[in-house]
């Protein structure tokens, strides 16, 4: 008997301790002020509760020792194991200080020792990018030294056909001649025509003493 009671003894404080080791507490709660994607600061706590108890999370900015105002609305995770997260969008300020407070029902009533101190920059500081600089405009100098387009040339057909003379419309000295000659200018004509009307003339005067002769012969 005295064996079985040192032995059932001994079961309970096991299952004691195990349940203790099971059981919810504050250190099962971490906090951190970080960034989110777009340059916004949040504040996030981590519950790796392994019994997975439901905890209500209040988070405030303390200022002067005291609490400044609330952080959004107190929001509830379910812990486990690898670690359950929730986030407060907040942008804090470098070097800020806020108090996360941690409820569980019949379990834990407490704040995250110490409180949660925020970084040197803020987020919005850090996600800034510089805004581009305006490009420079050309300077004068530089537009004045760049070489002007080389002025267009004649073109091929242009420069290949021959420029016109004056007086191509004019005649020439054959074509003046030839105009000449068939207008009867500088020919023999005046001479033909002076033979022509000199054999008109004998002929003629033939005619008059044939007809004269012929008229005597007949009077005889």
């Amino acid at each position: 008997m005295r064996i079985l009671g040192v032995a059932s003894a001994s079961a309970a404080l096991a299952l004691g301790v195990a349940g203790n080791a099971l059981a919810c507490s504050i250190k099962d709660f971490s906090a951190a002020a970080t960034c989110d994607g777009n340059g916004k600061g949040i504040i996030t706590v981590t519950d790796v509760d392994p019994s997975a108890k439901e905890a209500t999370i209040t988070v405030f900015l303390e200022r002067n020792g005291a609490d400044d105002h609330q952080v959004g609305e107190a929001q509830k995770v379910t812990g486990s194991k690898s670690g359950a997260t929730i986030s407060f969008s907040e942008d804090w300020a470098p070097k800020a200080e806020y108090r996360i407070h941690v409820s569980v029902p019949g379990l834990v009533d407490k704040d995250i020792s110490p409180n949660l101190v925020t970084k040197d920059e803020a987020c919005s500081t850090k996600s800034e990018s510089p805004s581009p600089s305006a490009s420079p405009e050309p300077s004068e100098s530089a537009s004045s030294e760049s070489p002007s387009a080389p002025a267009a040339g004649p073109s091929e057909s242009e420069s290949s056909a021959a420029p016109a003379t004056p007086g191509d419309n004019q005649p020439s000295a054959a074509a003046g001649e030839s105009n000449l000659a068939e207008t009867g200018a500088n020919s023999n004509t005046p001479m033909i025509a002076g033979i022509a009307g000199a054999f008109v003339l004998v002929g003629g005067g033939a005619v008059f003493f044939g007809m004269r002769r012929r008229g005597a012969s007949k009077a005889s």
